[in-house]
């Protein structure tokens, strides 16, 4: 029998000090989960929460509206306990993307005017972002904004309807500064190195573009705090909305996560923020070295049992662990190549948090899909891995449990598992990672050569590493002619 906590909803007032854009998953599990355990303990309702969909899902921003923007997130600690949470931090919804639902014509925008206003209103002193490293729009090797993006484009020739989180910034700051207002401090959650700095080169490079006056306002005025967060949020699946309903929770906007959670923030909101400290939130002077071990030890072990879980059939993180060979890779990967890259502060017990690692990913309750964890792996890469790889090259490490990797990614985009089995690729370079396996075919040492000719990828002193190179085609080949659980163990013999 399952041991349940519930713990009901607070009850706002409607008053909205933060505006999140990127409403899915994770904003709902991770930061509304945070301002909801705040509110409830202070009985501060200042910081309700206007949250949007820019690109996709109007079906959830309309079911919120009609469920009163209450739902559920169900905290699985494992398979026996789990606490669920009735959230109602979120006071509204909007949606600014092109609406394809059915019987709609495709248009764009729907409530943009809305979240503008709300966005240029004196009370939102906050604004929060989940959106994925290409909802940036910034090359993931050189940082510059990717002005020849369509939607980028369209935002740089009609500023005022501004289709991407940058440009609904930019328009924001931009009304803000006309009406005399003080600007919003902008807070990045999502995992990226530098999130915030990241944030604040899209913005500013795209206002530029506008006003070169508002440019220098922006660069001058505006905050954008980094910060680090952490906690294992999966696609719902049917299965999970079975499992809840079980509990007593009929909840279409329901989602599931792990109990951990952790949220470091960059203490700099200069028109003020929740005194969320008590309620978990870590507040730090730099933020960089917690993101960077996360990126690199987390994420890029989940990076490494997606790309070799997927081309060997393995559809979760749980059953990935559940390999001896897999978990052994692992350790390799996050304690000999990249835990030497960290510079941690001296407490910082790195052997202890990769075996907590270990054990979330275990963590079987969860069905964390591999496949999700594999999107946008050409966005990832740089920062999961690349970076780290030229650490340690710089200093004449070990780089084969990254090499294997890279060799695992580029056979994953081939769009077929190793027993020829297809997947969907969910990548925005798709298409010319598609078009390289078409033209090289299994000539290994024209195709991994042109993968590391990507410069929106790979940085062009490593791919110019023959170390590097060699490592890569050497993994590749033994992962594609001998199969996975050979290449692991020759991995472990080397």
């Amino acid at each position: 029998m399952q041991d349940v906590t519930r713990l009901p909803a607070s009850t706002g007032s409607g008053r909205i000090g933060i505006v999140h854009l990127g409403l899915g998953a994770f904003h709902r599990a991770h930061q509304a989960v945070y301002l909801e355990r705040y509110r409830q303990r202070s009985g501060d309702d200042a910081w309700g929460v206007s949250s949007a969909n820019l690109r996709a899902n109007v079906a959830l921003v309309d079911a919120l509206r009609e469920a009163g923007h209450r739902y559920h997130v169900a905290e699985y600690a494992d398979s026996e306990r789990v606490t669920v949470r009735e959230i109602g931090v979120i006071e509204e919804t909007h949606f600014t993307g092109q609406d394809k639902s059915a019987g709609r014509d495709g248009h764009w925008g729907r409530d943009l005017e809305a979240l503008l206003v709300r966005l240029a209103s004196p009370e939102t002193r906050l604004v929060t972002l989940t959106v994925t490293e290409k909802g940036y729009f910034l090359s993931p090797a050189s940082g510059e904004l990717l002005v020849d993006d369509p939607l980028i484009a369209a935002d740089i020739a009609t500023p005022e309807a501004p289709r991407t989180a940058p440009g609904l910034l930019v328009e924001a700051l931009y009304r803000r500064r006309h009406a005399g207002l003080p600007p919003f401090t902008v807070l990045s959650c999502d995992n990226m190195p530098d999130n915030g700095k990241r944030s604040r080169a899209a913005v500013i490079q795209l206002a530029a573009r506008r006003d070169a006056e508002l440019a220098a306002w922006i660069e001058r005025e505006v905050a954008f705090p980094c910060s680090m967060v952490d906690r294992i949020v999966p696609a719902m699946t049917g299965t999970d909305f079975a499992r809840l309903a079980e509990l007593g929770i009929e909840d279409p906007n329901a989602v599931v996560g792990e109990a951990f959670s952790q949220w470091v923030v960059e203490d700099d909101f200069p028109q003020g923020r929740p005194a969320w400290e008590a309620d978990g939130v870590e507040m730090v002077a730099d933020v960089a070295p917690f993101e960077t071990m996360k990126l690199r030890m987390l994420n890029g072990s989940h990076s490494l049992l997606a790309y070799l879980g997927a081309l060997d059939g393995i559809e979760t993180v749980a059953e990935a662990v559940s390999r001896d060979d897999l978990v052994v890779l692992l350790r390799r990967y996050m304690l000999d190549e990249a835990a030497p890259t960290l510079a941690m502060p001296e407490d910082a017990d790195l052997e202890a948090y990769a075996e907590q690692l270990l054990e979330r990913f275990a963590n079987d309750s969860l069905r964390h899909r591999l496949q999700q964890i594999a999107m946008d792996g050409s966005q990832k890469l740089p920062q999961r891995w690349l970076h780290g790889a030229q650490a340690r090259l710089a200093v004449g490490g070990d780089i084969s449990c990254t090499a294997l990797g890279v060799a695992a990614w580029i056979r994953y985009t081939a769009g077929a598992d190793l027993a020829g089995c297809s997947h969907a690729v969910d990548d925005p370079l798709a298409e010319r990672l598609a078009d390289l396996h078409a033209r090289h075919g299994d000539d290994v040492a024209a195709l991994v050569p042109a993968f590391l000719a990507v410069e929106d990828v790979f940085p062009p002193e490593l791919a110019a590493e023959p170390r590097f190179a060699e490592a890569v085609m050497a993994a590749y080949t033994t992962l594609t002619q001998q199969g996975l659980a050979r290449a692991l163990a020759a991995l472990a013999r080397a």
